[in-house]
């Protein structure tokens, strides 16, 4: 599974506007008469204080420039930031901001709900090659009660998530910095990087009679290398169209096919894959592509390991009894990226409309807070229903067990809260506690739901107290 929100970075924000300090002494602005330094900095800061909902916003832009209590009480009389923002705030008359102006790219936050359902639809399609190479993969025995080839193909699986997610996240600052060539230039020396390190990995994981899944595990990550390549360049339509043959899997789950043709199904998929990304990374191999040195290499750490542990996650919501029990699982959880990523623009697109027409923090505060409620109660509910359906249509996938439905439900308020801090900067938060709780179910399976619950209560907390401020919403 390969979420374009898991290979989404975070919406940055613009720096906010500069403070210019006032000179220590100031020319006379006429005969006898001397300039409030006050009355200048709520004139440069005319635009910025009148946007704000409360003091604070101005404080965090003083202190951000670097403005001491000490310069403070020297050039302005007051005592700190604070004191200081509050007399701005009361100088500016309010006014709400205006949306920011589209790019070329579309404005941040504005995706529609159809194409986060065609981003759904992309990250499930991929399943039916399972479907179509399953009986192919089948080896004398398996381990840690898995059928056979179970471990390198997600061994290899898992390596991607990690790759990708770190990759996806560089690229995408270059992209945010207005250098394409630079963006498909990373993208084009780390996906093949991430495509070895994922056959490697599941070689390496293969045993004996497991080489089959180890070939399968090879192409899954030069897919996963692919389709990383489109989806952070904005080509989900031709990432679809190179998906079409793996409806030939449909029949499959009636009818048993020749082995050829389970061959040459996924085969001819992953190769259109990779000539259509290749085609979207010719701007990487132009002269002069490197461009600026760009963003650190340890900034995309912490996507990698929050990709780690939401994808450690996801396999034990999936593996269950067995792969039959916990494929509806994946289904589930895969096709609700779609919406859930709709969820947080729609999240993200409240609060921006709220800093336009409310004035005081304590509303926005319970604004934001009745949003957040309603967004994950609204990604819960479809979750539930994808879980319900795929154990209906999936093949040989028993009901959804009672006890195996909460769980999914809290790994799914763990995704989609995990995702929400990331996408507003917190990824370093969210990531470490996803990898605790990764770390808990796979150290102690039996104490899955206490983990993922814990996880969920903690993630929770922290969105209810970083993301109803009105400075987490700023554009």
């Amino acid at each position: 599974m390969s979420g374009s929100l898991w290979l989404k970075p975070p919406t940055t924000t613009p720096p906010l506007p500069a403070v210019p300090r006032p000179p220590e002494a100031e020319a006379p602005a006429g005969p006898g008469t001397a300039a409030d330094p006050l009355d200048e900095l709520a004139a440069r800061l005319d635009a910025f204080a009148a946007a704000a909902v409360h003091p604070d916003e101005i404080a965090a832009l003083l202190e951000s420039d670097g403005m001491t209590d000490d310069h403070i009480r020297l050039t302005y009389g007051r005592n700190d930031s604070f004191a200081l923002a509050e007399d701005l705030y009361a100088r500016v008359e309010r006014s709400r901001p205006r949306p920011s102006p589209r790019t070329a790219d579309g404005p941040a936050w504005s995706e529609g709900l159809g194409g986060c359902l065609l981003r759904g639809l992309v990250f499930a399609l991929p399943g039916l090659a399972y479907v179509l190479a399953g009986p192919l993969l089948a080896g004398p025995q398996g381990r840690y009660g898995l059928p056979a080839g179970t471990v390198p193909l997600l061994a290899g699986a898992l390596t991607g998530w990690v790759w990708n997610q770190a990759l996806s996240h560089r690229a995408h600052t270059w992209l945010g910095l207005g250098d394409r060539a630079a963006a498909a230039r990373a993208l084009l020396t780390g996906a093949p990087a991430g495509a070895l390190a994922g056959t490697a990995v599941a070689v390496a994981a293969a045993r004996d009679g497991e080489l089959p899944a180890a070939v399968f595990a090879a192409g899954q990550s030069l897919y996963l290398a692919a389709a990383t390549v489109l989806l952070v360049l904005g080509r989900e339509r031709a990432l679809l169209a190179t998906l079409l043959p793996l409806a030939g899997a449909l029949p499959a789950l009636r009818w048993d096919l020749p082995d050829p043709l389970r061959v040459a199904l996924p085969a001819l998929s992953l190769t259109a894959a990779c000539l259509v990304a290749a085609r979207a990374l010719r701007p990487g191999t132009a002269r002069g592509a490197a461009g600026r040195g760009g963003p650190p290499l340890a900034a995309s750490v912490p996507y990698g390991l929050f990709g780690l542990g939401s994808g450690v996650l996801v396999l034990h919501a999936g593996l269950g009894d067995s792969l039959a029990a916990g494929g509806g699982a994946v289904i589930a959880l895969t096709l609700s990226m779609g919406p859930a990523e709709w969820l947080l623009h729609r999240f993200r697109g409240a609060g921006l409309a709220r800093l336009r027409t409310l004035t005081t923090a304590r509303e926005f505060r319970r604004a934001a807070t009745g949003t957040l409620v309603l967004c994950l109660g609204g990604y819960l509910t479809v979750l539930l229903a994808l879980a319900l359906a795929a154990a209906l249509l999936w093949p040989a996938a028993p009901r959804p067990a009672p006890d195996r439905l909460p769980l999914l439900l809290l790994i799914g308020a763990v995704l989609w809260l995990g995702l929400l801090l990331q996408a507003f900067g917190a990824v370093t938060t969210a990531a470490a506690v996803c990898l605790l709780a990764a770390a808990a179910q796979t150290l102690e399976p039996a104490a899955g739901p206490l983990a993922a619950g814990g996880a969920a209560a903690v993630l929770a907390v922290l969105s209810r107290v970083l993301l109803v401020r009105p400075t987490a919403h700023r554009p």
